[in-house]
């Protein structure tokens, strides 16, 4: 993961509804959620839910899948992690140099 693309994750996750509808997926699992039920939880109009969502797919951090007549949306667990990955990845590492 670049700079580049953990500040795209971040800028998309900046977002309180975005950031809640992506903790939705998360705590969904791998299995995800219709996007019917999302807009049901999150208590929103579909075409707002749409547009946060094409956020958070843009970036990468969820994906949407078909099947049938229902549109799956899932957190990106790859994405996730190495986000968190690149986050703590210099965790620490300046911590004994000299000032």
């Amino acid at each position: 993961m670049t700079n580049d693309d953990a500040a795209a994750c971040l800028e998309a996750l900046g977002n309180p509804v975005r950031l809640a509808i992506y903790r939705l997926l998360v705590r969904a699992g791998p299995a995800g959620l219709p996007v019917g039920q999302v807009q049901v939880r999150m208590g929103m109009a579909g075409s707002t839910l749409s547009h946060h969502l094409k956020a958070l797919v843009r970036v990468g951090v969820v994906r949407q899948t078909r099947d049938g007549t229902t549109l799956l949306c899932t957190a990106d667990f790859k994405v996730m992690n190495a986000l968190v990955a690149f986050l703590a990845s210099e965790c620490c590492a300046d911590a004994g140099a000299a000032p």
